[in-house]
């Protein structure tokens, strides 16, 4: 139904976007960093799950009305960077060795899969960017529109959870090298809590 030379630019489209480091990728990083290689790719899991979250959204035409009403960016640019810094100030307070603490369990790693969900739904620029970009690659003339851009949206989720899953396996498997340090441990939380207040200020002074 997706018109096969759109389809084929809008592969190196995403290749490309997707490759580029970004708030996302720096936010999986950070976490493998804390918690490990597993952390880092149910991490990467999260990212993913929202992204088809906002893929369902776009299609539905949902993401819209963050056009339509500029207060409800807003408000859930602010939120996303109040999680932000709870993070940070967290890390920032971890003086355990690496995995010492609950990204190394069972529920540690479901946390790391849901704060990487959080994050990115709560950054309204996603949202914004699959109003803007998905569009591009469709041909209305072909029909079945929403069928299209669920189509692009669950591509370009594929194409960036296994980017995003890399990194946080071999961030995460690094940081397992280093964590027999307690102060390179220590310093990957600073690393990760520094990452984490950097993303929430630059959630909040680019408002689009």
């Amino acid at each position: 139904m997706v018109d096969s030379s759109l389809y084929a630019a809008f592969l190196v489209a995403a290749l490309a976007l997707c490759v580029t480091p970004g708030p996302d990728m720096m936010f999986i990083v950070a976490m493998g960093g804390r918690g490990g290689p597993a952390a880092g790719v149910m991490a990467a899991l999260g990212v993913a799950g929202a992204m088809c979250v906002h893929a369902v959204a776009a299609t539905l035409g949902l993401s819209a009305l963050f056009t339509a009403l500029p207060a409800l960016y807003h408000v859930l640019r602010w939120a996303g960077a109040a999680y932000l810094l709870y993070l940070a100030v967290k890390a920032f307070r971890d003086r355990g060795p690496l995995g010492s603490g609950d990204e190394n369990t069972g529920p540690g790693y479901r946390r790391a899969f849901w704060q990487g969900a959080v994050i990115n739904l709560l950054n309204p620029k996603v949202i914004l960017f699959n109003v803007a970009f998905l569009p591009q690659f469709v041909d209305p003339g072909r029909g079945q529109v929403p069928a299209q851009l669920l189509t692009l949206g669950i591509t370009i989720v594929v194409i960036g959870l296994c980017v995003d899953g890399t990194v946080g396996l071999l961030s995460g498997r690094l940081a397992m090298l280093l964590r027999r340090s307690r102060r390179v441990a220590r310093g990957l939380s600073i690393f990760s809590g520094t990452v984490f207040a950097g993303l929430a200020i630059r959630l909040v002074a680019s408002p689009r």
